[in-house]
């Protein structure tokens, strides 16, 4: 199963200025940068290993296992998200490691550049191998209550520092269903062939 989003009542929504706006931003701590190699082009990840560090732990063994080799993004909402690290690039959906423990309520924002972990919509603590990159600022995504599922949130864990033109360009892909999977899909696969951890 897909893990999905909350998409309804979203509020109006807009690039920000204050996120990353240049393809390579300098960084000046020592924080775990992850290379993401597509048939796009290369994006690099600074991780946030400070506020959420049971998802940075998470995202890593994934990434030193080669789980997200020759994987897919699956899911393109070009003014919402891209999401992957789940289905392979023949369209099975593989074998994750379990669900963590949320860490949606961080301080950090899912602003456009960020990475947060995916997970079902009825269940903020199912998050596992998936992820997705906020296109736009998604307010709506960032813990806000424990109240509902929705207000939650889902736990942003790091950030683009190289590459968010390639992530502009992936989000005006154009998309279809499969059943399988579900709604968004691109047509023309946008695979990972690698990701790597930057030394």
């Amino acid at each position: 199963m897909v893990q999905e989003l909350d998409l309804g009542n979203k509020p109006k929504i807009s690039d920000s200025k204050n996120s990353s706006e240049n393809s390579e931003q300098v960084s000046l701590n020592n924080n775990p940068k992850v290379e993401l190699l597509t048939n796009k082009g290369s994006i690099v990840i600074e991780l946030f290993p400070d506020q959420a560090p049971l998802t940075v732990k998470n995202f890593l063994a994934y990434v030193q296992s080669g789980f997200y080799n020759n994987t897919l993004f699956h899911r393109v909402i070009k003014n919402l998200l891209i999401q992957g690290g789940g289905y392979s690039n023949t369209l099975k959906m593989k074998a994750d490691r379990g669900y963590i423990k949320s860490e949606a309520n961080n301080g950090l924002s899912n602003t456009r550049g960020t990475i947060a972990a995916a997970r079902r919509a009825n269940d903020s603590e199912s998050a596992s191998s998936q992820f997705f990159f906020n296109v736009v600022d998604n307010p709506q995504f960032d813990f806000s209550s424990t109240n509902t599922m929705s207000s939650r949130g889902y736990t942003v864990f790091g950030k683009i520092i190289k590459g968010q033109e390639i992530v502009d360009a992936m989000r005006l892909s154009p998309t279809t269903r499969i059943d399988s999977i579900g709604d968004y899909v691109p047509k023309n696969p946008i695979i990972i062939s690698q990701a790597r951890v930057q030394e």
